[in-house]
């Protein structure tokens, strides 16, 4: 050991006791949860969205961690997280007294931490962590519980929602919190489940009704006392009949018409001059015998 110096040893430099458990900093905590995104570990830029357990995160990276499932292992923070209906934009009151980046333009001014970006748009309470938040999910305005408790109200006091119990999360909650909107995200999901699979049944019934309305015969048909849709055989009855019923109007409308009508006339017996009617084949001109007409194989209609 050396001992040199007149250096003497303590007890528990020499003997080896049991590892003291490590306290996590509340004020680190709390900095991690309120001004960093859950998934990915970076600063919370808007658009900023929570999840069903109320935890913050960037879109952007719940964006890509939807769409690259290779790193799923990755994410368990967000293994919840099905698709984007399952997270809430929130709608969030920036702080006037935060400066942000704004003033610390060469890196020697100190960051305050413990002042947040965001407050309360109704009490004016910084959300920081030091006082409990929540948000509705059917806007996505976020309040803290102090202004929810002093207000009392069933519509959202900034945009004039209406929303219940069930809309309130907690953001950044203890664990008895997490586990209460966890049942409760459950539970919606099975409600969700459920009126799923009832509403295909509704819609095949109505497929059904719809075909059979269209096969029975309207209330215009029934009145007018119009049959149903004939069959094959009576359709090629009908068909028959049509010609012979054609033909005989036909008939009697040829026998109906007074025969005062106008006539045909022939060019032979007009009292035009022959070079004129010698333009036409019923001229005589134009009629020849058997010995003056061509041969069968060489006769056209361009030959007479």
């Amino acid at each position: 050991m050396g001992c040199d110096g007149g250096t003497i040893p303590k007890r528990h430099e020499l003997v080896k006791g049991p590892k003291k458990v490590e306290k996590v900093d509340k004020d680190a905590e709390l900095v991690a949860q309120w001004n960093y995104c859950t998934l990915s570990q970076e600063i919370l830029r808007r658009p900023i969205v929570a999840c069903e357990l109320g935890r913050l995160y960037n879109k952007d990276a719940v964006i890509e961690f939807l769409l690259d499932k290779s790193e799923k292992a990755l994410g368990k923070a967000a293994s919840h997280i099905k698709s984007m209906k399952s997270v809430t934009e929130l709608k969030l009151s920036d702080n006037p007294a935060w400066e942000g980046d704004r003033g610390n333009t060469k890196g020697d001014k100190h960051d305050d931490l413990q002042r947040a970006r965001f407050i309360c748009p109704v009490v004016g309470l910084e959300m920081n962590g030091r006082h409990r938040f929540c948000f509705l999910r059917c806007c996505g305005c976020v309040f803290s519980e102090r202004a929810l408790k002093e207000i009392k109200a069933e519509v959202c006091h900034t945009c004039g929602a209406a929303f219940q119990d069930d809309d309130i999360i907690t953001l950044n909650g203890t664990k008895e919190d997490v586990e209460v909107l966890r049942r409760r995200m459950d539970e919606r999901r099975l409600r969700a489940k459920q009126e799923k699979k009832t509403k295909k049944p509704k819609a095949a019934e109505s497929v059904s009704k719809a075909d059979t309305s269209e096969d029975l015969p309207g209330p215009s048909k029934i009145k007018s006392g119009k049959a149903e849709d004939p069959g094959p055989e009576t359709r090629e009855k009908k068909s028959t009949s049509a010609p012979r019923s054609a033909a005989v109007s036909g008939a009697s409308s040829k026998a109906a018409k007074p025969p005062g009508g106008p006539l045909k006339r022939s060019i032979a017996d007009s009292e035009e001059s022959e070079t004129y009617k010698s333009l036409f084949t019923t001229h005589s001109s134009a009629k020849r015998s058997k010995e003056e007409s061509a041969h069968w194989v060489t006769h056209t209609s361009y030959c007479f």
